[in-house]
């Protein structure tokens, strides 16, 4: 058994805390002064938090907070209001971009999420419950997670963070240590503690991009309601797939791109592109804005009886068209 020569120093436990605090107030004293107050004037009545992006006012926030008001009331941490016009937003991903009407000085800058890893630290800056510009901090708790969106779409990627989140938290910015924004806070599981999630900043970044040029985020539509279901083992073996469950379709669009490529109702839908359809996830995530306007190839079990493959030509969806897609997972709690 080994002994020691000389004593070992003990670890300065203070300077350690002193430089984490140091990093968070320095990140907060970056961001900080970017985040607003945003309150939706007119219609339901509601507010959540916001942050600036750019100097001639560009704000992000989360779509549940701005719902379906046309302008906001847009507060800075110095006390200067203003009201801002709602650009656009995407329930899909839960985000909008507001213009407010003149400059709230002081912006963020959206980071890279990709570089994110477990274990960072994260800080959250929002409203909560009315008690204004209020810093949490805790770390990066998981990444790709996925969670359903108010529409009903699976909204991947998403940040979960143990940074304690509140109603008002909402579309306020999730924060790393050196001061970029990684993530916009949008939902908390209720009745669990220190679980929380944020759209990763690259999502955002998409969307904000999308709103700008198109204003809405360009997806794909086929027009098909669908369910999520087991795939028979006679279609499976039929297929040559191991895949055990499939989408099968319950109602065509007529004159839709699915009804001029020839689906029918009660055919499954087995792959798209040769990329395997396990669910109705499957569809909504690979009929992204690339397929609009570009032969997509179905590979489908028809109700004949027959391994088909179809070709058709997505659009680009409109705001009132949705997949009518279920697959029965669970929401979680979206609120400002």
């Amino acid at each position: 058994m080994g002994y020691m020569d000389k004593a070992i120093a003990p670890q300065n436990d203070g300077a350690l805390i002193d430089v984490y605090s140091q990093s968070i107030a320095a990140a907060v004293d970056t961001v900080g002064p970017a985040v607003s107050r945003i309150e939706r004037v007119g219609g339901r009545q509601g507010h959540g938090s916001g942050f600036a992006i750019s100097p001639d006012g560009l704000i992000i926030t989360n779509s549940h907070v701005v719902d379906d008001a046309k302008v906001v009331r847009i507060t800075t941490p110095d006390g200067f209001v203003t009201e801002g016009r709602v650009l656009g937003r995407d329930v899909d991903t839960d985000i909008a971009l507001i213009r407010a009407n003149t400059s709230t000085g002081a912006w963020a800058k959206l980071g890279d999420s990709q570089r994110l890893r477990r274990g960072h630290i994260a800080i959250a800056i929002g409203n909560p419950l009315g008690f204004e510009w209020t810093v949490t901090a805790g770390i990066v708790s998981a990444l790709g997670r996925s969670m359903r969106a108010a529409s009903g779409r699976l909204m991947e990627d998403v940040i979960q963070t143990d940074a304690a989140l509140n109603p008002g938290n909402s579309g306020g910015p999730l924060v790393s240590s050196s001061g970029e924004v990684i993530g916009v806070n949008t939902a908390v599981i209720q009745g669990a503690q220190s679980i929380a999630f944020a759209v990763a900043s690259n999502t955002a970044n998409f969307v904000v991009s999308e709103i700008l040029r198109y204003g809405q985020v360009r997806r794909a539509f086929i027009g098909i309601s669908g369910d999520t279901i087991v795939l028979p083992r006679r279609v499976a073996l039929a297929a040559g797939t191991v895949q055990t469950t499939s989408v099968r379709i319950r109602r065509v669009e007529p004159e839709g791109p699915a009804a001029k490529g020839g689906l029918q109702e009660g055919d499954y839908i087995l792959a798209i592109d040769g990329s395997p359809v396990g669910g109705v996830d499957d569809i909504v995530r690979l009929m992204d804005g690339s397929r609009i306007e570009r032969d997509t190839e179905i590979l489908v079990f028809s109700v004949a009886g027959r391994i088909v493959k179809k070709t058709l030509l997505p659009t680009a969806r409109t705001p009132r068209q949705r997949h009518h897609l279920t697959s029965g997972a669970d929401r979680l709690l979206l609120r400002p």
